[in-house]
């Protein structure tokens, strides 16, 4: 897997911090939450915070629907952009920061695609 995936620096967010985000694991949703996602867990602390937990939920149907119909092949490292990609959204906007668990939609999945593949897209709204 990418290191620019399991540890980077994010933001600035809209209060002007910057975060270190820790890759800790992905795992199938079914085994801890009986949903059918892929989840990643990443630990994020703003610098000087303390450090939170943030796990994005890939629905693993729109995931095999995606890989299909792009040719992609579905692993575990093309997992991690996608979630990681949308964790650097989520702290620059600040969007969902409150929640522990952010389950992605469809749009979204196919949006940070896009961008894992050098093509510029708009953000998912």
């Amino acid at each position: 897997m990418s290191d620019q995936s399991r540890s980077f620096q994010a933001g600035p967010d809209p209060f002007g911090r910057v975060w270190n985000v820790q890759f800790r694991w992905l795992q199938t949703g079914i085994s801890i939450r009986h949903a059918d996602t892929v989840d990643v867990k990443f630990f994020v602390s703003p610098e000087g915070g303390e450090p939170e937990e943030k796990v994005i939920a890939l629905p693993h149907p729109a995931l095999l629907q995606l890989t299909a119909s792009r040719g992609r092949k579905l692993s575990d490292s093309y997992c991690l952009r996608l979630a990681a990609a949308h964790l650097r959204r989520m702290i620059e906007t600040s969007e969902d920061m409150e929640k522990t668990l952010v389950t992605l939609t469809p749009e979204e999945l196919a949006a940070y695609d896009e961008q894992s593949a050098g093509v510029t897209v708009p953000q998912p709204a």
